[in-house]
Formats: C-alpha cells, sequence, structure tokens
C-alpha cells in the first residue's frame, strides 16, 4: 500500500489520520467509559495519543498490513474534527482475510455513522485487498458493537476465552466473520 486511501460517503469523510487529530484522538481515547470495549487501557496523555497516529500511520507498511481511517463530517460546515476511527489489519494475504477495529467518540454514537464508515472501508478491503473475509473480536457485553456487526452482515462464530487483556483485566472476546458472499453495502 502506498497513497493513503481516502474514501467519502454520503455523510462522512475518511481520512488519514494526521498529527493534528491528536487532541481529538486524546479525547476519544481517554474516556474510559468509551474505552472500556476497545481493547486498550485509556490513553494518559498528549504525547500517548501522537504515539497511537505514529502506529496507525505504521500498520500500512508492516508484514501484514492494515490501514486506519480517520472519520469526520464530510459537510465542512459541522467542523473536520475526528469523530473517530475505523480500519482493518492484520491482511493475511495468503488467507485473503483481515481483521477489523474501530471507536466512536460518544457524542457521535447513535447516529448511524459508523454503519456508514464501516460499510464504505469493508467494500474497499474486498475489493482492493481482495480478502473473501473480515473478522472481528468484540467483548461480550458491547451490545452496541455486536448489533452493529451483525446488521453489517457478520455472523458469530464462537467464545476466545480470556483471549484480550485490559484494563487489568483478562477479557473473552466474540469471534465473527464476515464472508464476501455475505456482503452488502448498501444500506
Amino acid at each position: 500500500m502506498t497513497a493513503f486511501p481516502s474514501l467519502s460517503t454520503k455523510r462522512l469523510q475518511l481520512r488519514e489520520i494526521v498529527a493534528s487529530d491528536a487532541p481529538a484522538l486524546l479525547a476519544i481515547h481517554s474516556d474510559r467509559e468509551t474505552m472500556k470495549w476497545f481493547g486498550t487501557d485509556p490513553l494518559a496523555d498528549l504525547e500517548a495519543a501522537e504515539k497511537v497516529i505514529a502506529g496507525f500511520a505504521n500498520m500500512r507498511a508492516l508484514p501484514s498490513p492494515g490501514v486506519r481511517w480517520g472519520i469526520v463530517h464530510a459537510d465542512p460546515g459541522r467542523g473536520g474534527a475526528l469523530l473517530g476511527t475505523c480500519g482493518v489489519f492484520r491482511w493475511n494475504r495468503g488467507w485473503r482475510s483481515c481483521l477489523t477495529g474501530y471507536e466512536l467518540a460518544r457524542q457521535a454514537q447513535g447516529q448511524g455513522l459508523m454503519t456508514e464508515a464501516l460499510r464504505a472501508i469493508y467494500a474497499w478491503a474486498f475489493q482492493e485487498m481482495a480478502v473473501d473475509r473480515i473478522e472481528a473480536q468484540v467483548h461480550p457485553l458491547n451490545v452496541a458493537s455486536l448489533k452493529l456487526l451483525r446488521k453489517l452482515g457478520f455472523v458469530e462464530e464462537g467464545l476466545l476465552r480470556e483471549a484480550g487483556f485490559w484494563m487489568g483485566e483478562r477479557r473473552d472476546l466474540v469471534q465473527l466473520g464476515l464472508l464476501r458472499r455475505e456482503f452488502v453495502s448498501a444500506s
């Protein structure tokens, strides 16, 4: 992957996450309530947010690469502040599969924005990465995320016992998968 693959939807611009996004990313990633399902501890300061942004940029150069998009309103009148991020990563070219992850600021939740963003990036992944399968791993009590993924066509495949560790605790994760033939990109 070379140039960053910016995407647009009806309401959103999905773009590269840049250094100036650090304060907005910190606001999202330091919110314990928002991050309780994310899979990492909340960020403590701006320097930590800057490291996360650098990590997102470096994902594209890994042996099993990925892309992480910043989510902003397409309408400039709504402001260009980062609402959240979403992406695909751990691209296994041989198996034609990858994982997905995402998070959204609390004030942006419940508006269908993540559904819109994920439809766009999954369509891109099936087309440009030529994957046949996208996987997700979600905490069993993260009802909103499980509902979102099911709406997008993901199927629950099992429970990964104590597969995650964040906020000082081992965590079970629900394994879900979306196959190319099951994906419907239109709303």
